[in-house]
């Protein structure tokens, strides 16, 4: 299936302007992902991308897209580049949920991410309930050795999947199964054996893994609608 694609802009802020993203979406899917990429990427690598057209198979469509620091002329990805302030990252996340909703009122919305995204959208949701929001999907939370990253749980407004690669060196399993077990009815995990923090499994094709995501995923969001 291809997904029925449309690129737009949105005001990530005033102070920093518009800001890209695309819509996946196909006749057949249920609900809606707005989909943050990590930290040292954007949402044309492979793993967005690749996730983007698993989840519009499952039923899911998606609203990648990108912050300021990423929009940038000079952003490579993977490459040592400064990332926006936290306050321009919760923003962006915003104003994208907000603007998903417009595109898709029909959809049921979800949000999350990749590492960094996913852990900007739960503490934006922690802060005040967002609104129209069923659910959070957080793709690999990086919580190693500084617990202080998971304080803000403590206030966990929406349901969250937590997705984790079992070596992933940027989060001790042990502490994602203590902050999960903290949320208590309201958190849902799933590890996925051997992989990496950016989901890599030796041995595996990336796109199997990819799809076992994009599944639990979809699984996950039917009973939130």
């Amino acid at each position: 299936m291809v997904p029925d694609s449309k690129t737009l802009k949105f005001i990530a802020t005033p102070e920093h302007g518009e800001v890209s993203a695309i819509l996946d979406r196909s006749e057949a899917v249920r609900s809606l992902i707005v989909l943050g990429h990590g930290s040292g990427s954007n949402m044309h690598v492979p793993f967005i991308a690749g996730l983007s057209n698993a989840l519009v198979r499952a039923g899911v469509g998606t609203f990648r897209y990108e912050f300021p620091y990423s929009e940038g002329e000079d952003f490579v990805p993977y490459s040592d580049i400064e990332m926006d302030e936290p306050e321009v990252l919760l923003a962006t996340v915003k104003a994208a949920i907000a603007t998903a909703a417009a595109e898709a009122p029909d959809l049921p919305l979800f949000a999350g991410g990749h590492s960094v995204s996913g852990q900007m959208t739960s503490i934006a949701d922690c802060e005040s309930p967002l609104p129209n929001i069923r659910g959070i999907v957080l793709l690999g939370f990086p919580l190693k050795g500084d617990m202080g990253r998971a304080a803000h749980f403590a206030n966990a407004n929406s349901p969250m999947l937590f997705l984790q690669g079992t070596a992933d060196t940027l989060a001790d399993v042990d502490q994602i199964k203590q902050v999960v077990d903290s949320i208590g009815a309201k958190a849902t995990l799933h590890f996925v054996e051997s992989a990496s923090h950016g989901f890599g499994v030796p041995g595996k094709p990336d796109e199997e893994v990819i799809e076992e995501l994009a599944r639990t995923i979809a699984s996950w969001t039917v009973d939130l609608i």
